[in-house]
């Protein structure tokens, strides 16, 4: 779904606002106080003007000196105590946004742990880093600088003209004249800011999905000689960023100088009916003062009120594109509660179908069973599903018909975290984190310890170049592992599996990767990590299928054929065909 898809055009989405609110329950007795403070301030904005006109009209004009100087005493103090108070509704305004943002940003990213890898497939990954990072800052200025801080702007406002009706209808009269202009002026500026602001968030969202893909894929770039091509792309949005920028820096340009004449207009009236009241004796010079200190605070708040109505409208979106995130409900459902203390290692298909896309189905009529301690292989073309039936396992994708046990339990029924516990993945395509060796093979587990992570290091064969490693153990691998061989990396997988000491190990072409010398060199540690476990492996290399206790064929989705090595070639069928077609040029060396 695009950007503009997401886009609300409602100031307030009562469900919107509902919803974020649930959010300041834990901080509510800050929150009241917020309110208080806001209150306070708005009311304490007219009162320097009022106690200026009284100083001028009963101290100035009488030559009352000890009276001059006891107003300008309590004005001082006031002014300490009116800044205090700013303080304290800036500090805390900003405090509980910043807490409560810390909030969503934590149930956000732990909603993204438990989706489906499907979603993933679906979901660029720039869009989910704009969620979680440009989405949320965007809807802190919900706590700091929309919601709360237009209710004190309409407060002061309310206060202000009630001081000025108070004092003076007929100047407050004139000097109202201009507000409807500046109303017009505010709605104007708001509505045309409001779709700048969403080209805006659109163009941010679109130059990070490109930058993270195709800083992830610059090999690929290079590789293939694109990167003209994908300048010229970037350049672009690039292009529509700025343009996005460019026109929310021209609102603002035309509106704040359109407000500035309005209010120097208003204030220009105020002085010409004014003084002709003091000429004629009808207003008082405080009075006047006071008026001209009037429209100087009624018109900034009314303006701050325009790009204040924005940022909630941004916040708005922004809660809305990450509450349709948090609603999706994409994820493996953790209904099962069998917490099981280990495995024996049996599995069962019976009858599985499988699809990523409806009734597509990648995996027809799948059956078959695996025996503890049996080695199990999967051969077949590519595309043929046979890393689908590893998701499946691992519940990374839910089967659509059909049933899949461990230990003659439904893998349904076991809780999801015990389940994943018992099974170790090894895949092709190795990932490693911007971290150190030990945090990658360990994944912050503080029950394994060193002595158990060089054990298994001695025994894949990875002991002596992680040694040799500055820092060994705590070397940093840099992002994806890029300062490592694939072989290393690989190898480091193989540590990572064994650490975990699973019941079942689930090797997906993990040798493919490696040249001769490494795979031979791993082949024996593979021997003894599948010792007394389950083993699920897809390979190519003819060796690890020769010593599978049993091998499946696949093609399209469907079993083709089912045994051992020495009986599948006997058939002369798909197996003898697939071996004769991609293993051949390794008969071809042992003959």
């Amino acid at each position: 779904m695009s950007e503009k898809e997401n886009y609300s055009g409602k100031v307030f989405d009562a469900n919107v606002l509902k919803r974020i609110f649930q959010f300041v329950k834990p901080y509510i007795g800050w929150f009241y106080f917020l309110v208080f403070l806001t209150v306070l301030v708005a009311a304490l904005s007219p009162v320097r003007p009022y106690l200026i006109q009284i100083t001028i009209d009963q101290y100035i004009a009488v030559g009352d000196l000890e009276g001059l100087i006891n107003m300008v005493l309590l004005m001082f103090f006031l002014l300490l105590f009116q800044a205090g108070t700013e303080f304290s509704n800036t500090l805390l305004s900003g405090w509980l946004g910043q807490n409560i943002i810390k909030d969503i940003r934590i149930k956000l990213y732990k909603h993204i742990l438990k989706l489906k890898l499907g979603f993933f497939d679906k979901t660029a990954i720039g869009r989910l880093v704009t969620r979680n990072i440009s989405d949320i800052e965007t809807l802190s200025d919900v706590f700091t600088n929309g919601l709360a801080a237009i209710i004190g702007d309409l407060l002061q406002l309310f206060f202000i003209l009630g001081f000025m009706l108070y004092k003076d209808w007929r100047l407050t009269l004139v000097s109202m004249s201009v507000f409807p202009f500046m109303v017009l002026a505010t709605y104007v500026f708001k509505e045309k800011i409001k779709y700048a602001f969403n080209d805006v968030r659109n163009a941010v969202s679109n130059l990070n999905s490109f930058v993270q893909e195709h800083i992830t894929g610059m090999s690929i770039v290079q590789i293939f000689n694109s990167e003209k091509r994908e300048y010229k792309k970037f350049e672009d949005i690039n292009k529509e960023h700025l343009r996005a920028n460019v026109k929310t820096v021209f609102y603002y340009a035309v509106y704040f100088p359109v407000a500035e004449v309005l209010g120097a207009v208003g204030i220009g009236l105020v002085v010409w009916y004014g003084a002709k009241g003091v000429i004629d004796d009808r207003v008082s010079l405080g009075v006047l003062v006071q008026f001209i200190m009037y429209i100087n605070l009624f018109f900034r708040p009314l303006r701050q009120i325009a790009d204040r109505f924005n940022t909630l409208q941004l916040g708005i979106v922004s809660s809305d594109r990450i509450l349709k995130l948090l609603d999706n409900t994409d994820h493996i459902q953790n209904t099962g509660d069998l917490k099981a203390e280990h495995f024996d290692g049996s599995l069962k298909f019976k009858d599985v179908y499988f699809a990523y896309n409806n009734d597509e189905y990648v995996l027809k009529n799948i059956s078959f069973d695996v025996k503890p301690g049996e080695t199990i292989a999967f051969v077949g073309a590519t595309g043929a599903g046979k890393s689908s039936i590893i998701n499946l396992i691992t519940r990374f994708y839910e089967i659509n018909k059909g049933q899949i046990l461990i230990d003659d339990v439904p893998v349904g029924k076991y809780e999801l975290n015990s389940l994943r516990t018992h099974i170790g993945v090894v895949l092709q395509d190795v990932f490693l984190f911007s971290d150190t060796i030990k945090n990658n093979i360990t994944l912050g587990n503080p029950n394994i310890t060193e002595e158990t992570i060089w054990e298994a290091a001695e025994l894949v064969g990875a002991k002596e170049f992680i040694e040799r490693l500055p820092k060994g153990l705590d070397y940093n691998v840099m992002e994806r592992g890029a300062t490592l061989s694939v072989g290393q990396r690989q190898l480091i997988s193989f540590v990572r599996a064994i650490v975990y000491d699973p019941k079942i190990i689930i090797l997906d072409e993990a040798t493919s990767s490696v040249d001769s010398e490494t795979e031979e060199m791993i082949q024996s540690a593979i021997e003894k990590l599948m010792k007394g476990r389950t083993a699920i492996v897809i390979a190519h290399r003819l060796s690890t299928i020769q010593k599978a206790d049993k091998i499946i064929v696949l093609d399209k989705g469907k079993i083709m054929e089912m045994g051992k090595h020495d009986e599948l070639l006997e058939k002369k069928g798909f197996y003898a065909n697939l071996y004769t077609i991609q293993y051949k040029e390794v008969l071809d060396n042992e003959i």
